[in-house]
């Protein structure tokens, strides 16, 4: 008899988590589990469905507590490490969303370094869609490897490119780095948070629906799992039938619960023109190559929601008057809300969101609008190096060609041909030295881990990096 593997998930008590821990269930023969949730009443009352779930262990601790983390990580095989402080609480909450999200990457990798043998444990670690940022249309395609340029205001997204990288360069035998898209579950419809007025209608999004996401971290602790897998970083996507404009998700899903014209909910100048993320990827099929998992359609996973959620389908019979002046235009005046910046005459964020209050005052109303329709065909940016030599073959030549393009320059003298990774020592265009291996800067497009802190001055950046020149200084983003 095959000998049953334990996997250490953490967020299980989250949306996600959950049903991780439901596709879990269904595989209790092959594989026991054990869970560190938050002991804080609303995670702890998410927890109680797993109750009866005889091959759960679950352990109430903190992900910061080294101690916790090494006891859940002793004798497991894999860890599912999908749990984190998100948007839009961490945008408000910077300083915990840094300790926990950072801090907790920290503690798994020194906590199976402790182990007798590292080797032994796969660590799948979560980034986010968000650590690319702000990609609009005509900038609407995107990879592994393009730059990490994360919108302002976004601290999650800052937080994870840090996390990323401590394990991409940790030195750890067998891990993977996933960063994944806009997640489709039940209570997207229920959505009502003032950072929905930051999608611009025009955006893109490639989402995954939960249940394929879910079968995706399970299936990646499954035998088949080709090594192959190991050492990479990857974009979760649902692929083709989930790429989606920002306004065909609106209409889409309004559509699902009976109203007929979703305009009568919003004034136009609403929703952001920019600084939001989303793209839909050219290289998403690679990962269901590799661990298969897409069973999902949009429509099928829309109709589970509409099922789920039975009391929304009265919004289509609601006077959209009252949706918009009692409900939604509320919403908007809140903080984080578009509407409040207005109001309150915050510059910097309405320059952020709109470009600036002319911008702003230019977009029109419903008479002038025309639904988006960006470009299906991919398109490519250019990584600074020769991307058809395997990186078995790199050489310091190749670090120099990508430093180059970056608008600075390779500190270290030599590297190991092939090497991809040891870190190495490299200078942005502004001075700044920084350390990180031929992987993480090549291969995942990190680069300056201060430049990419200081959003504001992006454009100023990109005009000395011709890497990120392509996405900022030819930057075209039309009113929504």
């Amino acid at each position: 008899m095959r000998r049953k593997k334990k996997i250490f998930l953490t967020g299980a008590a989250g949306n996600w988590g959950r049903y991780i821990l439901r596709e879990l269930a269904e595989r209790s023969e092959r594989f026991d589990v054990v869970a560190l949730v938050l002991p804080s009443k609303k995670d702890t009352a998410a927890i109680r469905e797993f109750e009866e779930m005889e091959t759960l262990d679950v352990r109430f601790g903190d992900l910061t507590d080294y101690a916790a983390v090494e006891a859940c990580v002793r004798d497991a095989d894999y860890v599912l490490h999908v749990g984190a402080v998100v948007s839009p609480f961490a945008d408000d909450h910077p300083e915990l969303a840094h300790r926990v999200n950072v801090g907790s990457v920290r503690n798994i990798i020194r906590a199976v370094r402790s182990q007798p043998d590292p080797s032994a444990v796969g660590v799948i670690g979560i980034g986010t869609i968000a650590e690319t940022g702000d990609r609009n249309p005509p900038h609407h395609w995107g990879r592994v490897g393009d730059p990490l340029r994360v919108a302002r205001y976004d601290e999650y997204g800052q937080s994870k490119i840090v996390a990323e990288k401590e394990l991409v360069d940790s030195g750890l035998p067998r891990w993977a780095w996933l960063r994944q898209t806009g997640i489709f579950h039940p209570g997207v419809l229920e959505i009502r948070d003032p950072i929905m007025t930051h999608s611009p209608f025009g955006g893109v999004m490639e989402w995954v629906s939960v249940e394929d996401a879910a079968r995706l971290l399970v299936n990646a602790c499954e035998d088949e799992v080709p090594a192959e897998f190991w050492g990479g970083i990857y974009n979760i996507g649902g692929g083709e039938d989930w790429r989606l404009t920002n306004w065909e998700l609106q209409t889409r899903m309004t559509a699902a619960l009976g109203v007929r014209d979703v305009k009568k909910w919003y004034d136009r100048n609403w929703f952001a023109t920019r600084n939001f993320h989303g793209q839909w990827y050219t290289d998403s099929d690679r990962l269901q190559q590799l661990v298969p998992f897409r069973k999902d359609t949009f429509e099928g996973a829309l109709q589970r929601a509409v099922d789920a959620n039975p009391r929304l389908k009265i919004a289509g019979k609601v006077p959209a008057w009252v949706v918009k002046n009692l409900v939604l235009k509320p919403l908007t005046l809140k903080p984080r809300g578009t509407m409040s910046f207005i109001r309150d005459g915050n510059e910097e964020k309405i320059a952020a969101y709109f470009g600036s209050r002319a911008e702003w005052e230019a977009i029109g109303d419903w008479s002038t609008f025309w639904p988006p329709r960006p470009d299906r065909t991919p398109s490519y940016l250019d990584h600074g190096y020769d991307e058809d030599k395997d990186p078995s073959e790199w050489t310091v030549l190749d670090m120099i060609e990508a430093a180059t393009f970056r608008g600075g320059r390779l500190l270290s003298d030599a590297m190991t041909p092939g090497d991809v990774a040891t870190p190495l020592q490299w200078e942005c265009v502004f001075g700044h030295a920084f350390a990180g291996s031929p992987r993480l800067v090549l291969t995942a497009g990190h680069w300056c881990p201060t430049c990419v802190w200081d959003t504001e001055h992006y454009g100023e950046q990109a005009r000395r990096n011709p890497f990120l020149a392509q996405l900022e200084l030819l930057e075209v983003v039309e009113p929504a």
